[in-house]
């Protein structure tokens, strides 16, 4: 309990917000090493239900850190810290009654667990982008594989840093060799399969 601090009941339930919108909330939470094509699989899922009509939100690791985590450095105490704001950000969201789409790194187990045990049965789909390692670091967006391997980042994931890869996610994908729309289809098509959202038929995008 918070001295001092009483929950307000709202009128409008989460119930009632997803049916207004015509789906399923739940969190789409995206990890993977860096490189392995989170934000750019997560923007494809957000814009595919864009275009289908649903209505749907991205967070993404380094935008978040301009601002809500702005003060939060890369330990493993503050990643943790990290990832426990965004699941609360997530809760939220999801009461909203919105499909939440979260690109995080995320590289410990508990940490995703913990997001996992703050929303309700079957609303947090966890999405292993299982791109291997040497096409993580061959691809290197950002520039980091290679300042980790000089030295100049440590404690950097997938080389000296720790990533727990998930046990039993819900989506497994591997962005080689497939468009981000061909990923995407694959977690819309779950959605679908799961009556999340409803089925609208596909849409082209020129990805």
């Amino acid at each position: 309990m918070i001295p001092n601090c009483f929950r307000h009941r709202h009128a409008i339930k989460k119930v009632g917000r997803a049916e207004q919108k015509n789906q399923s909330p739940c969190v789409l939470w995206f990890t993977g090493l860096s490189g392995s094509g989170k934000s750019t699989l997560a923007g494809a899922v957000d814009e595919y239900l864009f275009d289908l009509g649903c209505h749907s939100y991205l967070m993404d690791g380094d935008n978040v850190r301009y601002g809500l985590n702005r003060d939060l450095a890369l330990s493993d105490e503050d990643r943790a810290e990290n990832i426990r704001r965004i699941g609360e950000v997530s809760k939220l969201f999801v009461d909203a009654g919105l499909i939440t789409l979260c690109a995080f790194i995320s590289p410990f187990a508990k940490d995703r667990n913990r997001v996992r045990s703050v929303l309700d049965s079957g609303e947090f789909i966890e999405v292993h982008v299982s791109t291997p390692l040497e096409e993580c670091k061959q691809r290197d967006p950002k520039g980091l594989y290679k300042k980790a391997l000089k030295g100049d980042i440590h404690n950097f994931t997938g080389l000296d840093g720790v990533y727990e890869v998930p046990v039993r996610p819900e989506i497994t994908i591997d962005t080689t060799g497939s468009t981000p729309f061909e990923c995407a289809e694959v977690i819309v098509e779950y959605l679908r399969n799961k009556r999340m959202i409803p089925d609208m038929g596909n849409v082209s995008m020129g990805m």
